[in-house]
């Protein structure tokens, strides 16, 4: 027997023993749509557990950072309070990426560079007052030529003291949230293990801040800082350009059954060109608003 048929007679017993996916049953459209009304009642009940969760990680008890921690940018030394780059929230994610780490020098850890690949766009967690950033024991440089070769943007520190050790990040990855009053420092909330895994959208982010994001419906300490819910969504180049909401999409959000009737009204007529697709998605948006509906 050649190697060629001995190779591909293995390969057939083990197909032959592969055991069959188990699918589930194949139904009608209404049986199908009913199934998933019947879970759509628990994906609820998971969201306002998460809504839930979050409002008890803002009123979690702060601890004071009495240490001067010390941190190597692009520009030099900076310290724990730099890194907030001047807003009032920091989250820092401890990314393995230095020697010994599987993938050095030319990569960082392969599960830190998964979530890296999933950050959301700065500019919008920015747009709440809060400062994402990594950070990793690794050399500047090194750091600055891994950013340019994975297309990563955030900002990225060399920890140069115990800073690891301290906040129980120098075994395995986490994420952990800060607050500071004028130059105090605080830490808020940590978060890693399997909990990094559902870290990366802006949502999931803010919502592991003190001060959460910051929008009206949510359950916060008295005295939080609180804006109408999607107001200030913008577009991740427009921050600065339009610092304030723009009237036309604040006038879609706080009337959108309007807004939708004005939309329908020129579908009717047929004039795409008064036709808003923004007015049809905040309507959708506004029908699992939590600050509409308890549920």
């Amino acid at each position: 027997m050649t190697i060629q048929m001995a190779t591909r007679k293995a390969r057939e017993g083990a197909h032959e023993r592969r055991i069959e996916m188990k699918t589930p049953p194949l139904v009608s459209e209404h049986e199908w749509e009913a199934a998933r009304q019947q879970l759509l009642v628990k994906e609820k009940a998971l969201t306002r557990s998460r809504d839930a969760l979050a409002a008890e990680r803002r009123r979690m008890p702060w601890m004071a950072v009495e240490k001067n921690y010390e941190f190597e940018g692009p520009k030099g030394k900076v310290s724990l309070l730099d890194l907030f780059e001047g807003r009032r929230q920091l989250i820092l994610y401890r990314a393995f990426f230095e020697p010994g780490v599987f993938g050095w020098p030319e990569h960082a850890c392969r599960g830190c560079s998964l979530g890296a690949d999933q950050v959301t766009h700065l500019a919008h967690i920015n747009a709440r007052d809060t400062t994402l950033a990594y950070i990793s024991r690794a050399p500047q440089a090194d750091i600055a030529r891994l950013k340019a070769r994975m297309d990563w943007e955030m900002p990225w520190y060399t920890m140069t003291d115990s800073f690891d050790v301290d906040f129980g990040v120098d075994q395995w990855h986490g994420h952990n949230a800060f607050i500071r009053d004028g130059d105090k420092v605080f830490r808020t909330y940590f978060i890693n293990g399997r909990g990094d895994e559902a870290l990366g959208t802006t949502w999931s982010y803010l919502d592991m801040t003190p001060l959460g994001r910051q929008e009206t419906w949510e359950d916060s300490p008295e005295g939080y800082p609180q804006t109408p819910p999607y107001q200030w969504w913008n577009w991740h180049d427009n921050y600065d350009a339009e610092p304030a909401p723009h009237p036309k999409w604040v006038d879609i959000i706080r009337d959108p059954h309007e807004a939708a009737i004005r939309r329908r009204d020129a579908e009717a007529n047929q004039d795409p060109a008064l036709v808003d697709p923004e007015e049809e998605e905040i309507e959708e948006l506004q029908e699992d608003d939590p600050g509409n509906q308890g549920a």
